[in-house]
């Protein structure tokens, strides 16, 4: 398998398109991640765009309920080898990225649906250290799990999250709203807040975990005091456990039906947010 580099220039990597075929493999893409701080290698373990939660903001195309298929793990080391080998020592970084994003951060468990729904999740995740030993990668990047951390209390993901943890990786957990209505409308989902609150906590004692929110407009409104107020207790409740919260805005347009009801907040709304968050004593992060 050998990746067309002999692109023009209009194909160059941004943060604006996160492309999952842009080498043309199954598995492994990579991006620029304005959150992460630079070029990501991202191993999509749901190749079939299927996800068990849909949420409104979601990129991807053609999303379907659903869990990850079987993992081709030949193919993926495969994939991760010949892109590790291409971002290290060959052209890529040249000829795909610009001057000012050429910087490694990260290899990250995200794609089209919820990775840990893989039946494969904790052997992916045993493939992908191997790779990072293998290219004397321990302590130079992150290996880091994208999750909506509906299924921290499986076991194989446990195991997984312990593994990632004993590498010095991280988890970013997905929470969106703090309200059982709040949950279902953004994230098409009818879970217990208190339920989340948990697995939060699990996932943060087995591995440094920071809350990913996505902060938006719908139908011209900002979330009112009330979505704002419950978000905020699910966070006080769980942070103990957690390192911080990154707040981003809408990089990029929903493909989901209600795209044309969201819109992106300005960045002062968001660092009105963060000063509450840095209230209740969790670090912020802010990508508007």
């Amino acid at each position: 398998m050998t990746m067309n580099h002999n692109l023009p220039p209009a194909t160059r990597l941004n943060v604006s398109d996160h492309s999952r075929a842009s080498v043309g493999m199954r598995y492994v893409y990579p991006v620029i991640s304005r959150r992460a701080g630079g070029v990501s290698l991202g191993i999509n373990l749901n190749p079939n765009n299927a996800c068990n939660w849909r949420c409104i903001y979601c990129q991807v195309p053609d999303l379907k309920r659903g869990a990850a298929p079987a993992t081709d793990l030949a193919l993926l080391e495969i994939e991760l080898r010949e892109m590790l080998h291409d971002v290290l020592h060959g052209e890529f970084m040249a000829k795909r990225v610009p001057v000012d994003a050429r910087h490694f951060e990260d290899i990250a468990f995200s794609g089209n649906g919820e990775p840990t729904s893989s039946p494969d999740f904790l052997e992916a995740v045993k493939l992908v250290l191997r790779l990072v030993d293998e290219f004397e990668l321990r302590n130079k990047i992150v290996l880091r799990l994208i999750t909506n951390g509906s299924l921290i209390d499986k076991p194989q993901v446990q195991h997984g999250l312990d593994l990632i943890n004993q590498a010095a990786g991280e988890v970013w957990f997905k929470l969106d709203a703090g309200s059982r209505e709040g949950i279902t409308r953004i994230n098409g989902v009818g879970l217990d807040p208190a339920g989340i609150v948990r697995r939060m906590r699990e996932c943060g004692r087995r591995c440094t975990t920071w809350v990913q929110t996505c902060c938006f407009a719908c139908d011209g409104f900002a979330p009112n005091e009330e979505e704002i107020s419950s978000w905020l207790g699910l966070l006080d409740q769980a942070k103990e456990n957690l390192a911080g919260v990154h707040l981003y805005g809408l990089a990029r347009p929903s493909l989901q039906a209600e795209a044309p009801r969201l819109a992106r907040l300005p960045p002062d709304w968001l660092e009105l947010l963060a000063e509450r968050v840095d209230q209740i004593g969790l670090k912020v992060r802010i990508s508007p």
